[in-house]
């Protein structure tokens, strides 16, 4: 397998990059929080948010596999920069009408996430791509470490500044963030050399790119189990996330400075995940973290919806949050790592549309039932049906050969190919 060479000053030149990660994706994440708060604090209905988190991961789903062929053919700069410009005039659009009405209304707040979703859709698999181009890969799982550090420290940041100014500062003026964000990020993306990558030498043929990438997926029998595990607890876990907000101010009876808190905690354990993967991510079976990320997460899921919905039980709820935020790197992060080392990169977009589409097509499909069921029984018992989910998919990870045996099998056939 063919890898990109990278150049001696690869370093300062990815961390120019995850500078302008950062920058985009926590004034994008505020404005994310401010429209999920203001919807929570205006209609309190739990499938308003599920409509308002499918509308956000069905672009996602359904244009990913066709996105692929399009990240490995076209200007990988392009395709990060003008989709945060396509965003933040929506992001305009929507602070006008704020501004010119008492209410959003709530289809254009809808047509607004989605937009935003479609916007991530063509820059995810981008980013996923580019970063074996640029590092070493030695470095690889260190440096998706790293990403992960920036992701977390966006979401650290971001629910609490978000919370901090969505108490002071009127939506619609808040809502345009997004402009200032994708205006800097693009500047310090100007300044970021990102390699080409050998392009296909076959004619565009969406289709046709999106069949090759199924079946180069699906022909890696270790990776395609892992995937279909995965998608699975995609769609268990993602009710159960959707329902933050109203788990804190529902059932915990909290604040939008409250909610704002959870997301913080989560994000500092993930912080510390991702810093543990990104100064110590030389496992020789990456394999086994990945199944310790499935039960802490389990459990952690499991007992937040067990315990009383009162103060002492928040806090235990915040204490659960950090240790879950602490597995979900471990997860994600080597995944990935995984998935980039298992196809070179003039395929790897392909792969990485197919990948993505059936990680998020099982979360909306959650999501259709999420807002009636939390509605029905509470939006506590979302959170243990999900905490058993991630129980029963860490042991089918374990007691599956082929998964649990993959990322072993990977390394060794990397070393013949050497």
């Amino acid at each position: 397998m063919k890898t990109i060479t990278p150049t001696k000053n690869w370093r300062p030149n990815i961390y120019l990059f995850l500078s302008s990660q950062f920058i985009t994706g926590i004034t994008s994440m505020v404005v994310q929080y401010a429209i999920i708060w203001y919807l929570t604090k205006e209609t309190g209905s739990a499938t308003v948010l599920s409509i308002a988190t499918l509308l956000g991961m069905l672009p996602m789903a359904v244009l990913s596999p066709f996105v692929g062929p399009l990240v490995d053919r076209w200007n990988k700069k392009a395709l990060l920069i003008v989709p945060d410009i396509v965003a933040a005039l929506f992001a305009i659009i929507l602070s006008i009408s704020g501004t010119l009405s008492t209410h959003f209304p709530l289809w254009l707040v809808f047509i607004s996430l989605f937009v935003r979703s479609v916007a991530q859709t063509f820059q995810l698999p981008t980013i996923q791509s580019i970063i074996p181009t640029m590092v070493p890969e030695k470095e690889l799982t260190k440096i998706n470490g790293q990403l992960g550090i920036v992701q977390s420290a966006n979401m650290i940041i971001a629910p609490a500044l978000g919370a901090f100014l969505f108490s002071l500062v009127h939506i619609n003026i808040l809502i345009l963030l997004d402009v200032v964000g994708a205006i800097l990020g693009m500047l310090i993306l100007f300044g970021v050399s990102i390699p080409n990558n050998k392009k296909p030498t076959e004619k565009l043929n969406i289709l046709g790119d999106t069949k090759l990438g199924l079946k180069l997926l699906v022909g890696n029998r270790g990776l395609w189990i892992l995937t279909i595990i995965g998608a699975v607890f995609t769609m268990i876990l993602m009710p159960a996330v959707s329902m933050y907000p109203l788990m804190t101010m529902q059932y915990f009876h909290g604040t939008v400075a409250q909610a704002g808190l959870i997301e913080v905690v989560y994000s500092v354990g993930m912080l510390v995940g991702g810093a543990i993967i990104g100064v110590f991510g030389k496992w020789r079976d990456r394999m086994i973290p990945v199944l310790w990320s499935y039960l802490v997460m389990g459990i952690s899921f499991l007992f937040s919806g067990l315990i009383p919905g009162n103060k002492a039980g928040f806090i235990y709820f915040i204490g659960l949050n950090i240790l879950g935020g602490l597995a979900t790197p471990f997860f994600n992060t080597l995944m990935m790592a995984m998935m980039q080392q298992s196809f070179p990169p003039e395929q790897l977009g392909r792969v990485l549309g197919i990948f993505n589409s059936i990680l998020y097509i099982t979360g909306p499909l959650g999501l259709i039932f999420a807002g009636p069921l939390a509605d029905m029984i509470g939006v506590e018992k979302l959170f243990v049906l999900a905490g058993i989910g991630t129980l029963v998919c860490g042991a089918a990870n374990w007691l599956i050969p082929r998964a649990r045996k993959y990322d072993i099998e990977l390394m060794n056939r990397r070393n013949t190919e050497e």
